[in-house]
Order: structure tokens, then C-alpha cells, then sequence
């Protein structure tokens, strides 16, 4: 009669053991994943994520037919500002001549946008268009 204690006994043993490795082994993964996070620089992730969101509220200014230079000129001059700091974002890609030449295309393209701001939807619809097209040439060699 004590046999089937035994038994019940050894296996909520073994499955206390197993749930505390479990956890256990959570604990030490988040541990080592936020360890390897924080030796990543997040400023190049987020620099992309703030001209993708700019990028994104020209686009939606367009859909909702607010293409006025008052809605357009404000994002325009965010994503040229942002792209002064895409030298210190990618400190490796510094001296690499294609990395230079989309950032200098990409610039261009906002500088002439800034220069005689989109009037109409129409005008608006060619700016952020060209302007995605040079960031996904930029992504395409670099990503």
C-alpha cells in the first residue's frame, strides 16, 4: 500500500523539477538576451524608424488630401534634419562611396522639395515617391 504513494510522490518530484528548470531557464534567456540588447547601439534602428514614420504621415497627408505646403513643409524639414545625423547612425559605412552617394541623393531629393514645397496631391504623390524610391535603393545595398 505504500507503493502508490511512493509513485505519486517521485512524479510531482519530477514534475516540480521540471517546471523550476523551466523557469529557470526563462529567467537566464531574457538575462541574455537583454545583456547582448544593451551592448547594441539603438540609435541606427531608431533614426530609421522616425524618417519610416515622417515618411509615412507624408503618405497619409496625401491619402486624406491634405497636400497643402502648410501640412507637406513640416514633415519635409523633420526628414531633412534627420538625414544629417545618418553619418554618425552608420559610423561603419562613414567612408563607403555608395552609403555617401543615397545619402546625398536622398538629401537632394528633399532639399529640391524643400526648395519649391509641393503645392498639390499630385506633387506631393512625386516627392514621396522619389523619396521612397531612394530609400529603398539605399536599403537594397545596405540591409
Amino acid at each position: 500500500m505504500t507503493e502508490p504513494s511512493r509513485t505519486q510522490s517521485n512524479a510531482s518530484r519530477y514534475l516540480f523539477v521540471l517546471i523550476a528548470g523551466l523557469l529557470v531557464g526563462i529567467v537566464v534567456t531574457v538575462m541574455a538576451m537583454r545583456a547582448l540588447q544593451a551592448r547594441q547601439d539603438p540609435f541606427p534602428h531608431s533614426l530609421m524608424n522616425v524618417m519610416a514614420r515622417q515618411a509615412q504621415l507624408l503618405g497619409d497627408s496625401r491619402k486624406q488630401n491634405r497636400c497643402s505646403v502648410n501640412d507637406s513643409t513640416p514633415r519635409l524639414q523633420t526628414l531633412r534634419s534627420l538625414t544629417n545625423d545618418l553619418d554618425l547612425a552608420f559610423p561603419g559605412l562613414r567612408d563607403d562611396t555608395r552609403f555617401q552617394q543615397h545619402a546625398s541623393r536622398f538629401r537632394a531629393t528633399l532639399n529640391d522639395a524643400l526648395a519649391s514645397p509641393p503645392a498639390d496631391c499630385t506633387a506631393l504623390a512625386a516627392v514621396t515617391e522619389q523619396l521612397g524610391n531612394d530609400c529603398k535603393a539605399c536599403h537594397q545595398d545596405f540591409r
